[in-house]
């Protein structure tokens, strides 16, 4: 007789922690894992950098929401043709490019920074250019983690990739505040420097023979298109998106809405922000490990329900009255953006084509950073118009209407998927049913995640 290891039928502790880091047991993936950490850091004190130094240069909330926004407009103009650049070359090699472009553009902050010879109008500039870098950065980094894991730990790749980008949210903004604070402004840029180092030496470090490098897209016209036309027409990859570009023109604006709530509701400084923000990231850090440690990928619905949670709490850091109570809250948020944003991303990752990976990635860069072209300057206009608790208040409400009409339809969508799963299985039980009984027959049939729909082919 077999004894349960654990009341209830739960796994023991250790094959919890086993499932959470399943995918730290690859090396290639172990590399880019702490590469990643590290430099997204630095790229978060750099951010919480530039936040204070567009304040320091003009006092608005509207100029630090334009900065936000410039800064991922190159998404909205160019973000597809990243996301086909990186399905075409050498990912490694791209990263290589991008990274150390990046690190240079990060001294040449510094350096305007510490002169004072920084203004509005260059702090403009500097921050498109970053913004150009980051639309082939971004589907390069998202797209590689497929090639660097097995498929049955893919999922657990990207949820964990979620739990390192909120850590290093945590020491980003902890050190940021405390180096803006007590040091200034400069030093945060020649750190985020310093870190993209990490990410070029473990790039080196990989083993060319054991990535999973999938077929590379061909030269030819029409990619772009082609890749709208694939995600438009697969509902695995359509709802996510479009839950991903609402909240984040709305809901997923914290650079800005944090720091003004430090420093309008709160009276506080860039600590304060810097400490909002790490209880923020806190909160991630736990979702993340919650979601690590699930062996199987959530319901579509899981979403809507997501959303509503989340925006629940956003509406609570907004209206708390006081700094605890808002901090409270804000592990909520955090743990609920980790959740929302990985469950959203694990689904893009599997249900995408292996040759179109880099172009959906592309897409969820655009529908999650790249609305903040729109929601940056709104939000930021918002909170000074209104208040600075007004600019949390207008993300949380929507996401939470959002999930209430979207969960109905992800429902359906669940059901007919759970059908469709079930009819195969039986038609794969049952090889010698007539070929009418089979699912693929059916009227109306849904594709499978990972293969095209009708009309996805351009």
């Amino acid at each position: 007789m077999t004894v349960p290891s654990t009341l209830g039928g739960h796994p023991p502790l250790r094959t919890r922690v086993a499932a959470a880091t399943s995918s730290l047991h690859v090396r290639n993936y172990r590399l880019y894992f702490f590469g990643q950490s590290v430099s997204v850091a630095g790229t978060f004190m750099q951010t919480l950098a530039l936040s204070f130094l567009a304040l320091e240069l003009t006092g608005s909330g509207t100029a630090l929401g334009i900065v936000a926004g410039v800064r991922l407009l190159p998404f909205v103009l160019l973000g597809p043709l990243g996301g086909v650049i990186a399905d075409r070359y050498d990912k490694r090699k791209l990263l290589y490019l991008t990274q150390s472009a990046s690190a240079a553009g990060a001294l040449a902050f510094a350096a305007l920074a510490a002169l004072n010879l920084m203004t509005f109008p260059l702090l403009i500039v500097l921050s498109l250019a970053l913004g150009c870098l980051t639309v082939f950065d971004n589907p390069a980094r998202q797209s590689l983690i497929a090639d660097l894991v097995p498929r049955e730990t893919l999922a657990n790749a990207v949820v964990l990739n979620s739990v390192s980008l909120n850590v290093a949210r945590v020491l980003g903004s902890v050190i940021g505040g405390a180096v803006v604070a007590l040091v200034g402004i400069p030093l945060c840029f020649v750190i985020n420097a310093a870190s993209f180092v990490a990410v070029i030496v473990s790039l080196a470090r990989m083993r060319t023979d054991e990535l999973l490098v999938p077929a590379r897209a061909p030269r030819a016209r029409g990619q772009v298109r082609e890749g709208l036309r694939y995600a438009a027409h697969t509902p695995e990859l359509l709802f996510p998106l479009l839950m991903l570009t609402v909240t984040g023109i709305l809901a997923y604006e914290f650079p800005i809405t944090l720091p003004l709530l430090a420093t309008g509701a709160f009276g506080g400084n860039a600590a304060t922000y810097g400490v909002m923000a790490a209880v923020m990231a806190g909160g991630a850090i736990v979702g993340g490990l919650v979601a690590a440690a699930r062996t199987t990928p959530r319901h579509s619905r899981s979403l809507a329900i997501t959303a509503i949670g989340w925006g629940a709490a956003i509406l609570g850091t907004g209206l708390a009255p006081t700094l605890p109570l808002a901090l409270v809250a804000l592990a909520f948020v955090g743990y609920g953006s980790i959740t929302f944003n990985s469950t959203a991303k694990t689904t893009l990752q599997l249900a995408a084509r292996p040759e179109m990976r880099g172009r959906v990635m592309a897409l969820w860069a655009l529908a999650w950073g790249g609305s903040t072209v729109v929601g940056g300057p709104l939000v930021g206009f918002i909170a000074q118009e209104l208040g600075s608790r007004w600019g949390l208040i207008a993300g949380g409400a929507p996401t939470i209407v959002l999930g209430l009409i979207l969960y109905p339809l992800l429902r359906r969508r669940d059901a007919q998927t759970g059908a469709h799963t079930q009819a195969h299985t039986q038609a794969v039980a049952h090889p010698d049913a007539r070929p009418d009984t089979q699912p693929d027959a059916q009227p109306g049939a849904q594709p499978q995640p990972g293969h095209p729909s009708p009309g996805a082919q351009a």
